[in-house]
């Protein structure tokens, strides 16, 4: 268990506006305007730390309850080592420092005739993959997804439960994101990795961690991968609303040696204010290792591709993506798989922390690691604008975000007539 409090500061702020000729191609990657982090400090988790019975590890999702003053911790079980599970926390975090999280509790998630979720040794048919959890603050409940399994015929589903377990509801899986036999549809643990909700409980995005067969290649050394689909749904009624497409990067280091393991893809998203989003890209190289990459995203730009089958080159746009930050720059002595991210407490001077978690896989070579920042936005009410919700948005909405020049194409020019042409 370690403790790191010296703060440190990371000049990621891209001052002032950018012009409609600078503005980025879009799905390209710009460097993020409006928002940077302060790094606050580091804190970790014995290796498979026991608590209540259960073996602790595998974090792969996190949600702050500020009425609680606590978290929900999702641990990416398949109900092998201990039937499928969360935890609640306490994580003291301040200006100066993140200390050690302090487990309070352990609550088993429940199947809808309320018994546990089993495993492989159980013969279960029904195994779950938990990934990414959300607190709803408006019902009190807690969403979570489940990635499914290709070879067990098992679909990809978001479900909703009690802060007790107890199972409430599954919403209904779009039929691109049923697993299919061969390569069509999902790949085998490349899924409903993330998700997140708007500021108001009214909608849910669910983000894929890489593409569908059809859409697209898996990041490579050399090249950016297929477009990952992000869908918003009704968070009640679990209609989709309006789905965007996000390409990943490249694989950012060449592995060592040149035929090891590695991969890129997004393993959590979070929603700033009510449309834009940050998207957090994790990448494991063979040699040197994880890296993570943040970027900021605006949900109103791009495509609305919910109904188009195949995402080819040239027929949809994908939404600009800018970088918030590199962790490379942390200089840490050891950055583990972070998969969890989410917002925390607000500092006396009134700005957010942003605190991630790592999913140890329960392996001896990994950690349990907690990252925690600052977010830093403009403050002067001169900086902020009143904004209208795009015409997909199906709620009443009145809100301001902070001012950030956004990507929109020039309209073509009008073609003039002719001019004719002076007699002698």
């Amino acid at each position: 268990m370690r403790r790191l409090f010296a703060p440190l500061v990371l000049s990621l702020t891209v001052a002032g506006c950018a012009s409609q000729s600078a503005a980025p191609t879009p799905g390209a990657v710009a460097n993020a305007t409006g928002i940077s982090l302060r790094f606050i400090g580091e804190a970790t988790l014995p290796h498979r730390m026991q608590f209540g019975g259960t073996t602790v590890g595998g974090i792969s999702g996190i949600d702050y309850d500020p009425a609680r003053n606590q978290y929900y911790l999702l641990a990416d079980d398949r109900s092998d080592i201990n039937a499928a599970r969360f935890y609640t926390a306490k994580i003291n975090v301040t200006a100066t420092g993140l200390s050690a999280p302090e487990i309070t509790s352990v609550v088993q998630m429940k199947r809808p005739d309320g018994s546990a979720y089993g495993g492989k040794a159980q013969g279960a048919k029904d195994i779950p993959d938990p990934e990414a959890i959300r607190y709803r603050a408006d019902t009190d409940t807690l969403l979570w997804t489940s990635e499914g399994d290709k070879k067990l015929g098992l679909d990809p589903v978001v479900r909703e439960m009690k802060l007790d377990g107890t199972f409430i509801r599954e919403l209904s899986t779009l039929p691109m994101f049923k697993m299919k036999s061969g390569d069509a549809g999902p790949r085998d643990n490349l899924t409903f990795e993330g998700m997140t909700l708007t500021p108001d409980n009214k909608a849910i995005w669910v983000s894929m961690e890489a593409a569908l067969y059809e859409d697209g290649k898996e990041p490579s050394v050399d090249a950016a991968g297929g477009p990952a689909r992000f869908t918003l749904y009704h968070a009640n009624s679990g209609n989709p609303i309006r789905q965007i497409a996000y390409i990943p990067d490249a694989i950012p280091h060449r592995p060592t040696p040149a035929n090891g393991f590695a991969d890129n893809g997004i393993p959590e998203i979070l929603m700033v204010d009510q449309f834009r989003m940050l998207v957090l890209e994790r990448a494991y190289v063979a040699g040197p290792g994880n890296s993570l990459r943040v970027y900021l995203v605006d949900t109103r730009d791009g495509s609305d591709v919910l109904g188009v089958p195949v995402l080819r080159d040239g027929e949809y746009t994908p939404v600009t993506k800018r970088l918030v930050i590199n962790f490379d720059s942390l200089k840490l002595k050891k950055l583990d798989n972070t998969e969890a991210m989410t917002f925390g407490p607000t500092l006396p001077n009134g700005n957010r922390t942003l605190v991630f978690a790592s999913d140890d896989n329960f392996s001896a070579k990994q950690t349990t690691q907690f990252l925690a920042f600052e977010v830093i936005e403009p403050k002067p009410l001169a900086s902020y604008v009143i904004e209208q919700p795009p015409v997909w948005w199906p709620y009443p909405y009145f809100g301001y975000r902070p001012w950030i020049p956004r990507y929109r194409p020039l309209p073509p020019p009008h073609p003039h007539p002719p001019r004719p042409m002076p007699k002698n």
